[in-house]
């Protein structure tokens, strides 16, 4: 059976660019079009509007002047207007050949904005396009607010759809621009028009408000439309706009009819780029393009993977060049551990691993995010200085106020025995040192120099759960080196210097 070619067009420099603060540049629009086209490998894309400033000027007249060398030039649309040739003039200028004319799709938009009769605007909206193909330019057809055109004027709709049917234009299209359409009268009102005029290129262009923006595509492209507008990561107005990655994965998987022509292991780096230059944040859950919808975070989970892909579906991670993880915490469990330390080249035994999952289980209760790059330093610490636990830390209360100097009440045992004592110093540890000290020459035992004392967190990791303090102790003629880890570089510190304790008292 041969497949059906559906278009796609990316209007994320153009409709995308209506998400609130955001602006591109020049240069960013034409860094962008040219990922777009070439490595997305998207059909056509809208880049700017007619007439909004200079800087659009600037940026389309970029895009334009290179995809004219690369003979890409009719697949760069401009928003323009019915506004008598103004906008038509501006297109001669900036070097664009494709306009998408905006008219108006519902009779209340028509009445209330324009204050115009349909026979009006019909003939202003002729005037446009003769001045378009005079000029030697194509023309594409908005209806704005053909949704609310449908539910509240349908008659209007068809009336305007016969005028257009008659006239020298490439496409009509069809936004839901207030994003009110449910699935079942998406699919209903296109497969009515791609029926009574099979001739005609329809696309359609779908927004997010009610979150069905995703479903109503798929009703659109079963109902027999011609082209799709989407925007990298759901970029527009209000909700946004249908999120191209999203749909792409969809026609893929489940309209095996349907062919596209994306590149799909090129969808994560073009939404990585856009969020860069956007400043606009990619939910951590939002598919295909999130940070975590590729990362198993239960146990249970790593555990099903490992025997034959239980908990794998169709949206393998590699098919959007990315990788799928295994979350560190709570929940995650042994298995979960054990793939990232195959990731790291690491093995341990069933006693080590039991130890370690235990360590990132208490962080994981301690809301404490854990990545891949901290398992060397948890494995450091927990498996690294075993030292017999003769002396123990029982609890401590470290103060800092502004204005006083900080203080630390320490309760500590040594070999059973219990000792108390406070203390003021220069900085919270300084106090705690200062409350150890006291104990311990009251024992007349003698405690090492402190000769080095250093944090860092993992290499790499990009999470809040750990740091390492690293503390290099004198004692006599030896020198040594213990290291705590923590969320907290002081509690880190302290939990070295329990290592120490346990050294010096064997």
């Amino acid at each position: 059976m041969k497949k059906r070619t559906i278009e796609i067009m990316d209007t994320t420099l153009r409709d995308g660019e209506q998400t609130s603060g955001v602006s591109f540049s020049a240069s960013e629009k034409l860094t962008l079009a040219k990922l777009l086209l070439l490595e997305l490998k998207v059909d056509r894309i809208e880049i700017g509007s007619a007439r909004v400033s200079k800087g659009e000027f600037k940026a389309v007249n970029e895009v334009t002047s290179w995809a004219k060398e690369h003979d890409l030039l009719d697949r760069i649309e401009i928003l323009t207007f019915v506004d008598a040739g103004t906008s038509i003039k501006w297109m001669e200028e900036s070097g664009a050949q494709v306009q998408n004319l905006l008219t108006k799709g519902s009779l209340n938009h028509l009445k209330f904005q324009l204050k115009q009769t349909p026979e009006e605007h019909f003939k202003n909206i002729e005037l446009s396009i003769c001045q378009a193909n005079n000029a030697g330019f194509k023309t594409n057809i908005y209806l704005e607010d053909w949704s609310n055109g449908m539910r509240h004027s349908e008659y209007y709709v068809y009336e305007y759809l016969d005028f257009l049917s008659e006239q020298k234009i490439e496409r009509v299209l069809l936004p839901d621009t207030l994003g009110v359409l449910t699935p079942e009268q998406t699919g209903n009102y296109l497969k009515s028009i791609v029926n009574r005029y099979p001739k005609m290129h329809i696309d359609f262009h779908g927004h997010n408000d009610y979150d069905l923006s995703v479903a109503n595509v798929l009703e659109a492209v079963k109902s027999g439309v011609h082209g799709l507008h989407l925007t990298v990561n759901g970029m527009g107005e209000r909700a946004g706009n249908a999120p191209l990655a999203s749909v792409v994965a969809l026609i893929n998987d489940f309209l095996p009819e349907i062919k596209i022509n994306i590149n799909e292991d090129t969808l994560y780096r073009v939404s990585q780029l856009v969020a860069t230059l956007t400043g606009f944040r990619i939910p951590a859950n939002k598919p295909i393009v999130g940070e975590n919808v590729f990362t198993q975070t239960a146990g249970i989970h790593a555990d099903g993977d490992h025997k034959n892909n239980l908990y794998f579906n169709d949206l393998l991670p590699e098919r959007f060049g990315r990788k799928r993880k295994y979350a560190l915490g709570k929940t995650s469990g042994k298995a979960n551990i054990q793939k990232n330390l195959q990731e790291l080249g690491l093995t341990l035994n069933n006693k080590e691993l039991k130890k370690v999952t235990q360590r990132i289980i208490e962080l994981g209760d301690k809301k404490e995010r854990v990545t891949a790059e901290d398992l060397p330093f948890i494995i450091s610490d927990v498996l690294g200085n075993e030292v017999p636990d003769k002396v123990k830390i029982v609890s401590y209360v470290l103060t800092h106020s502004k204005g006083l100097n900080p203080t630390t009440s320490l309760a500590i045992e040594i070999n059973e025995k219990k000792f108390e004592q406070n203390a003021s110093g220069d900085g919270q540890y300084d106090a705690f040192w200062n409350a150890l000290h006291k104990i311990y020459t009251k024992q007349k035992i003698n405690l090492p120099l402190l000769v080095d004392y250093a944090v860092r967190i993992p290499p790499g990791s990009n999470s809040d759960a750990l740091c390492e303090t690293s503390i290099s102790w004198k004692n006599k003629d030896k020198e040594f080196t213990t290291r705590g880890l923590d969320s907290d570089q002081t509690v880190a510190a302290i939990k070295a210097t329990e290592k120490m304790l346990n050294i010096i008292q064997n």
